[in-house]
């Protein structure tokens, strides 16, 4: 018999999404032996590792399969885990160490190197003591490192974003488990930002893992849980902050973390604590992510959070540019939170059942997903991709884009017995339900079941 690992491998390895930055690294390319050298110790958290200084001392560490981080010089044991295609962290030895993939050039040609790193942050697991660094792959497995060039299409990014009416039709037509719609505000976008909006970049195809195996443990305590649940509404309570609008900045990511820390936070404190946390200080401020052009929630509600803390809607209001940070906000009170982690334990082991437990256990949970072009109408129902396009983009495909939500709840449609996720959106209360879609569970559509992440707020 395969062995489970080896099946969650072997999905990571053949599944494909978008990317960020045009790192495009699989889970090959970065096991192995590597060094990292590192340029000082005893920052803090405002350490600029954009030009590391000398090389001051070296970690040899080994990178196994799936999860497990070696000391390659005294055998001491850490975790590990990808994150997406774009990089990777390491926790070991009470220090965390988290770097992009490298690259270079931008546009339609890039070169990239998935056996080093870009400068990156080490620093001590309690946040304190913090230094530079550079990873180098030093043996072990394969590592990508060409140039490629981004396939022309006619450039047609400025032009406005027309709705396609007749797309919509069709839809309807053949599609009977939801409904599509026309919304006349999207034609105040353009192509390219429309395509922000829907998500982040899609540069040259990355590796999406598909939902892991269910052992016999967590099917058995999924088989526990209710057949429906919902944190919009929990002994009469609704512990899900606002849906808001993030226009056509590529910001989901941001929406969707502050959304699962905000709920979080109203679960943990029983809604005494209802905050509207800033994805504008998050699109400005984090270098672990990539402003108007995407990130994720496992850099943004996890690491930034813990490493920087978050600030409230009010400090720092929400423009949807990029714009710089706000030094001038730097007395506003900061959120933390802990325990970031892919539902799962690391990148490659999720699943339905597994989300469907921390979603009860610990609140709702931030996932990111495929978008494409049919989803944007969506007005009602369990949405399933129907492969009908907007006849617009046929001359310019509108990338597939990675999109981040926060998953609240779950259940099955009463007359037909289609089991659902319900989701909230971004793109403001006139979309969809109310802000909301629900979208079909237990296939893994569009890739909504394959990466979940999850953090805990820090109650102050």
């Amino acid at each position: 018999m395969m062995d489970v690992r080896a099946v969650i491998l072997i999905a990571i390895t053949l599944s494909f999404a978008a990317a960020d930055t045009p790192a495009n690294c699989t889970y090959e390319d970065i096991a192995g032996l590597w060094t990292f050298e590192i340029s000082g110790y005893g920052g803090d958290n405002t350490l600029d590792c954009t030009n590391p200084g000398p090389v001051t001392d070296t970690v040899t560490v080994e990178l196994m399969f799936p999860d497990v981080a070696v000391d390659a010089t005294y055998g001491t044991k850490g975790f590990w885990t990808l994150i997406y295609n774009q990089g990777f962290e390491v926790v070991l030895n009470n220090r965390k160490y988290f770097a992009f993939s490298k690259y270079s050039g931008s546009g339609s040609e890039v070169t990239m190197n998935c056996s080093e790193t870009l400068p990156g942050w080490a620093h001590n697991v309690v946040g304190s003591d913090w230094a530079c660094y550079v990873g180098k792959k030093v043996s072990s497995g394969y590592a990508k490192a060409y140039t490629y060039k981004k396939e022309r299409h006619p450039d047609f990014s400025q032009m406005m974003y027309h709705n396609d009416e007749r797309m919509v039709a069709e839809i309807n037509r053949v599609q009977k488990s939801w409904r599509a719609a026309v919304y006349p505000e999207h034609e105040g976008y353009t192509v390219e930002e429309m395509r922000r909006r829907a998500g982040a970049n899609n540069h040259v195809g990355a590796m999406r893992p598909k939902p892991a195996l269910v052992t016999p443990e967590v099917a058995q305590k999924a088989s526990l849980l209710p057949e429906s649940f919902d944190w919009r509404d929990v002994g009469g309570q609704n512990f899900v902050s606002p849906v808001r609008n993030q226009g056509s900045c590529g910001s989901c990511y941001a929406f969707g973390s502050m959304a699962m820390l905000e709920s979080r936070l109203r679960v943990a404190t029983n809604n005494s604590m209802k905050l509207v946390l800033s994805t504008q200080d998050v699109v400005s401020c984090s270098e672990y992510s990539q402003g108007c052009e995407g990130g994720f929630p496992y850099l943004v509600a996890g690491k930034y959070a813990e490493d920087f803390g978050v600030v409230e809607e009010s400090c720092f209001p929400y423009q949807g540019v990029e714009r710089s940070c706000s030094k001038e906000k730097s007395d506003c009170r900061r959120y933390y939170a802990t325990g970031y982690n892919y539902v799962g334990g690391f990148y490659g082991g999720c699943n339905e059942e597994l989300m469907r437990i921390q979603l009860v256990k610990n609140g709702p949970i931030a996932v990111s997903f495929m978008v494409y072009d049919d989803f944007l109408s969506y007005k009602g129902g369990i949405y399933v991709h129907t492969g009908i396009g907007n006849a617009q983009l046929k001359f310019n495909p509108f990338e597939i884009t990675n999109h981040v939500v926060l998953v609240v709840g779950f259940g099955a449609d009463a007359k037909t017995g289609e089991k659902f996720w319900s989701v909230k959106n971004s793109w403001g209360e006139q979309w969809g339900e109310e802000g909301y879609f629900r979208i079909r569970r237990g296939t893994d559509e569009c890739s909504i079941e394959s990466i979940a992440a999850e953090s805990f707020p820090i109650i102050q």
